[in-house]
């Protein structure tokens, strides 16, 4: 491909294949690997854990700009603020079924580092969020930042094994055609 696309293009081609490599959906691992994180507890079957879940899917956890630190307790409900992900020790013994709750996770770092309000604005219209972050009477699957974390676990792992994987077209997963979504959130973080 560079051959064909001579030196003045290849800035160009560069960028395009980033963004297809970014936006190729794999089965079950990733070349990417997983985001930079530290993990504050959890046992190194846990850590295992977190490391194949992101490995599993085919989006460049890399592009996070910060460690993200995982922070693992028993019984902690599953969430995520700027930089810092919570998952509990039950959760994490759980196994594959975990991977999915821990890329959605994940994926709301990315909102968080790699968005800004207009991003917002255009995902939530395109994935038919009600508010972005949770508003009053909105309920927690018409906001669009979980539309968006939960479609692009689905996006990116298209997998039977997948928690996520819907099973109506009204489910929080399927906001967007994963194909739509992989190119929009292509061309969301390209421009970014």
């Amino acid at each position: 491909m560079w051959q064909r696309c001579g030196a003045a293009l290849a800035p160009i081609c560069a960028l395009s294949v980033g963004l297809l490599l970014t936006a190729a959906p794999a089965e079950t691992s990733s070349r990417f690997a997983s985001a930079s994180f530290t993990v504050d507890g959890g046992s190194a079957r846990e850590r295992a854990q977190i490391e194949a879940a992101l490995a599993a899917s085919s989006f460049n956890w890399r592009l996070l700009p910060v460690p993200v630190q995982v922070h693992v307790r028993p019984g902690a409900p599953a969430r995520a603020t700027p930089g810092h992900v919570w998952l509990s020790t039950e959760l994490l013994a759980s196994g594959r079924f975990a991977w999915a709750v821990i890329q959605d996770e994940f994926a709301h770092q990315v909102d968080f580092f790699l968005f800004d309000e207009g991003t917002r604005a255009l995902l939530n219209a395109e994935l038919g969020g009600e508010s972005w972050y949770a508003a009053p009477g909105v309920p927690h699957e018409r906001r669009g930042a979980e539309r968006f974390a939960s479609t692009l676990v689905w996006a990116y792992w298209p997998s039977r094994q997948n928690s996520y994987r819907p099973r109506s077209a009204r489910d929080v997963s399927a906001a967007l055609d994963p194909e739509r979504f992989r190119r929009l959130l292509a061309h969301v973080l390209a421009t970014h």
